[in-house]
Parts: C-alpha cells; structure tokens; sequence
C-alpha cells in the first residue's frame, strides 16, 4: 500500500501566495471595474403605467423643471420623466419632479433615448461611444448591456423594433435585447471587414423600419452620394445584405445637404437642398430609385427633427412642420411657425408655436385652438406625454406642464 501523501510546510506556503495573488487580482479588476464605478439606484417597487389622458386640458402651469443635457428629447418612459446630465441619468414622477431611480456610470453620457418602454444610454469607452445599457421603465433597473467598437459621437434612433447607432464612419444595429443584429462600415477585424460593401466611405444619414434600413454615404469611389437599402437583421450581422444600392441622380455630393427622414413600407423619404435648387422633400422607392418629389416653400433652417405622432412623421425643419403619411409619406398638410415636431395627447396633436401649444387634429392639420406657455426663447421645443402631463424639453432644460 502506497504511503498516503503529506502536504508540506512549503506547499501551505505556495498555496497561500497563489490564494493571494488570486484575492489580488480579483479586488484589482474589481477596483479599476466599470461596477465599481456605477451607481444603480433603481425603485424597490414596480412602477404602473399612467392612464392615458382622457383630453386636452383647456391651460397649463409648469409644475417643475430640470437640468436634461444629454437628452436630445423630451423622454417619458410608463409614469417616469427622465433626464441625464454628465454621466447620470435620473427618472423623476411625472406629477412632482420627486426622484424614483438613478443610475451613474463611469464616464460622460454619449446619448439617450426612450425605447421599448425603456431607457436606452450610450456611455463612452476606450473605443467610443460604445458602452450601451437598458434601465427597465418600471424601475429604473439594468436590463441589459453591450460593449461596442463606436465612433465618438454617434446618433441614436430607434423605429420601435431597433435601435441604429450610427456615426461617421461605423454603423451598428441592436435588437431589444441588445444583441447587434448590423454591423456596418469601418471594421477593424479584417475578415470582417472584407464582408462589407464599401470601405472609406462617410455616412451621411440612415433610417429604419422593421424590414429595412436606408443609409446615405459619401464615398471616395463614387460619383455621387450613394443610397443604400439594407436588411436591418441579415442572417449574418457581420455580413450586411444589400437590398439596393445606387447613386443619387443629380445631386453634387460637395455642396448638397441630403437626410433620410423617413422609412415607409416600400418608401423612404429623404430631405435635400443644394444652392440655386428649391429645397424639396424626394421620395425613393424600395430599389433606391427616385419616386417623386415634393418642393418645399423654404429650405430647412435647422438639421430636421422626427417624431412619430399617430399615423403621420412629423418633420420639424427649424420653423415649419411637415405631416408625413406613415405609409405613403406622402405630405398631409404642413404648418409655419412650429417650435418643434409635437407629440400626441388623447388623439390630438400636441404643436410647439411661438407663446404656446397648438391642439391640432393630426389627420388633417386643423388647429383646434392654443393653450398659452410662457417660453424663455423660441428655440427647438420637443415634447412627450407622461399620462396628463405634457413634458417639454427646451434646449438642456425639462418642463413638465399640467
């Protein structure tokens, strides 16, 4: 029978050392962690949807007021108003302004957006605007997260199914649970990058819906700025499938301003000026041929701003606001002097116009009346609705109106 086997004073000595430098290395990558440095407060309780508003009040008074910097719109999410400022980003009663949760990362805010009844932020990382998490709507909870290559800044929208974060030179598409379904441009794994279309190209401008994403590049090699349209989810998101691609007929990439801002069901709509041409509203049909056009009074003063308001896309484009048929996106009707895209409050639209809210009907345009607000500036207003109160964002500061 073999001798059974003793541990010596010098193997106790080795294992302790090796149980050390494990403890070590642990508490070191704890220390220098992302979760060392986050703060998630979220609400103990769940918090229930607001009933939506029976109708329009006759007048409104601002019940509070908060510092929102990195929101680039107003954001109600079930019964919470959230705002982010530096690296936090705090849901606040709608009714009150009182705090419900709180989250803080490690580094400044890239972006936030309200989506799929939540909170989507983009914090950024060591390779750009690429740190991405979910806060659940109903507390304030992490949800889910995703580290990504990004370019620094980068643009977030979302048409309800995905989310595009797109920057000058990378593109990236998520689904709700976060997982990329498209990954588009500069690549930096080289197997990958020999999988996309295009390489050195700038891109422009891009919008989704749930079949198809259009994207606008400048490219080197091209003649002209190129309109693409892809899967959003392909079977590989590594590997986009282009469903079109042609380049814009008579438009001088040097000096035209071209943005999507709309995706239809087998249209997209896109805004372009060019000096010495009527700016106009031109239409592409799902092969990226041009599919008429619409010629605008004026050109659009500011980058134009979308929101979705019933069954039309509102196109805010510095002064008038143009009523887009979510299908066709054909224009409905329009109106001067508007501050802002709107947002819908019991069936009617709620329209941002010089020292107040316009009631419209969404359908036809027709303003129902105007309820008085006192504003600092006439600068770009956007606005959410949070059960019967109407939120309103004014450059970097939130207004909640009842």
């Amino acid at each position: 029978m073999l001798a059974p086997e003793r541990r010596t004073r010098t193997d106790l000595a080795v294992a302790l050392a090796i149980g050390v430098v494990v403890a070590l290395f642990v508490g070191l990558m704890w220390w220098t962690s992302d979760s060392r440095n986050t703060t998630s407060t979220p609400m103990e309780t769940t918090l229930p949807p607001l009933p939506s508003a029976s109708a329009v009040p006759d007048a409104v008074s601002e019940l509070w007021h908060a510092k929102s910097t990195r929101t680039p719109a107003a954001i109600a999410v079930r019964g919470s108003v959230v705002t982010a400022d530096g690296s936090t980003i705090v849901g606040h009663d709608a009714a009150t302004g009182r705090e419900l949760w709180r989250y803080a990362g490690p580094e400044p805010l890239c972006d936030v957006i309200g989506t799929w009844s939540s909170t989507l932020a983009v914090y950024r990382n060591s390779l750009g605007c690429g740190d991405v998490i979910v806060l659940k709507g109903e507390n304030g909870a992490r949800d889910v997260t995703r580290n990504s290559d990004a370019d620094d800044p980068v643009e977030l929208t979302s048409d309800g199914t995905y989310v595009v974060s797109r920057g000058s030179t990378r593109m990236e598409v998520w689904r709700s649970d976060l997982v990329r379904t498209l990954e588009y441009g500069r690549v930096d794994d080289q197997n990958v990058s020999n999988a996309q279309p295009r390489t050195g190209c700038a891109l422009v401008s891009a919008v989704s819906s749930s079949a198809k994403l259009a994207l606008v590049e400048d490219c080197a090699s091209d003649a002209g700025l190129r309109l693409s349209i892809l899967d959003p989810a392909p079977k590989d998101a590594a590997k986009p499938e282009e469903l079109a691609s042609t380049i814009i007929p008579d438009v001088d990439p040097d000096d035209a301003t071209v943005r999507l801002l709309a995706a239809g069901s087998d249209r997209f709509a896109a805004y372009i000026a060019e000096p010495g041409k009527p700016a106009r509203i031109v239409y592409f049909d799902a092969k990226g041929e041009p599919d008429g056009e619409k010629v605008l009074p004026s050109a659009f003063t500011a980058d134009p701003v979308t929101a979705k308001v019933g069954s039309v896309v509102m196109v805010w484009g510095g002064s008038d606001v143009y009523a887009l048929d979510t299908t066709t996106l054909d224009v409905r009707w329009s109106r001067a002097g508007a501050l802002g895209p709107g947002a819908l409050m019991a069936h009617d639209l709620l329209l941002p116009v010089k020292d107040g809210i316009a009631v419209i009907d969404p359908e036809t345009g027709k303003e129902k009346r105007i309820m008085r607000v006192q504003r600092d500036s006439n600068a770009l207003v956007t606005t959410a609705v949070a059960g019967n109160v109407i939120v309103e964002q004014r450059g970097t500061d939130v207004v909640a109106l009842r």
